[in-house]
């Protein structure tokens, strides 16, 4: 579980700090093995580079290399958190006396880091030359023409999907395990359940019994069904209504 949590949480902090990080990496290419004054200076600063960029590439190229890095989020953060959270509960932590040890806690540290950073450096890679790319004007850096995806696949659809259903999935499914809940208790000769009185109910009793972690049960399913389940709904009702009016001119 801290391996699924901290890298979800990850991804859902990248959403809002993407686009810090294409005006980073292209702040940190400009000049590249280039004397000071030599060369054009595309963004003068932050704020400078956020305008430009939106200017000249469009807002949406403040979100590049976004796929890319929520996986590198989710696998490093996953990995070093989740690493760590693991050492932390096996007791590796602690002295034979049972005190917190900071010998080996910034050992267990640095070796999550070390792990996560190292498994997710291809991703950043990935990331980093997505990011990079912008129009002639305004570009810094070699310029890779990595594609993801082809224009208007399927699979942009499903890409988008994937990565706006993390906010879906973490809103919905309390109330989607409540709901579970409520269909399957038993009941009584009159239909009335026997477990909860309402949803209210089934709510409160399971974050008192279960914890908060209890109303997340079930959300990795949940999250690989949902970009799946929207893509495939509207792609089949697209197929069924151009059938319907195929057939009935």
């Amino acid at each position: 579980m801290d391996f699924l949590m901290s890298g979800l949480a990850a991804c859902g902090a990248c959403l809002f700090t993407n686009p810090l990080e294409v005006v980073k990496t292209r702040m940190q290419l400009q000049g590249e093995l280039q004397a000071r004054g030599t060369y054009q200076r595309h963004y003068r600063n932050v704020f400078h580079a956020f305008i430009t960029i939106g200017k000249v590439d469009g807002l949406a190229a403040l979100q590049k290399g976004l796929a890319p890095a929520l996986l590198y989020q989710f696998l490093m953060n996953g990995i070093r958190l989740g690493t760590y959270g693991l050492a932390e509960a096996g007791g590796y932590l602690h002295t034979a006396e049972g005190t917190l040890s900071p010998v080996r806690s910034a050992a267990a540290g640095a070796l999550a880091g070390v792990t996560g950073a190292y498994l997710g450096s291809p991703i950043y890679m990935v990331k980093t030359h997505l990011q990079a790319q912008a129009a002639t004007e305004i570009a810094v850096g070699h310029q890779y023409s990595h594609q993801i995806f082809p224009p208007q696949s399927w699979k942009v659809a499903l890409a988008a999907a994937m990565i706006s259903g993390i906010a879906v999935v973490l809103a919905m499914t309390p109330f989607d395990v409540v709901s579970t809940r409520l269909y399957n208790q038993p009941t009584d000769a009159q239909g009335k359940g026997l477990m909860y009185r309402g949803w209210l109910d089934a709510l409160l009793q399971t974050v008192r019994t279960e914890g908060i972690f209890g109303m997340y049960k079930g959300i990795g399913a949940s999250y690989f069904r949902l970009g799946p389940h929207t893509i495939l709904s509207l792609f089949f009702w697209d197929q069924l209504r151009t059938l319907y009016y195929t057939y009935t001119k």
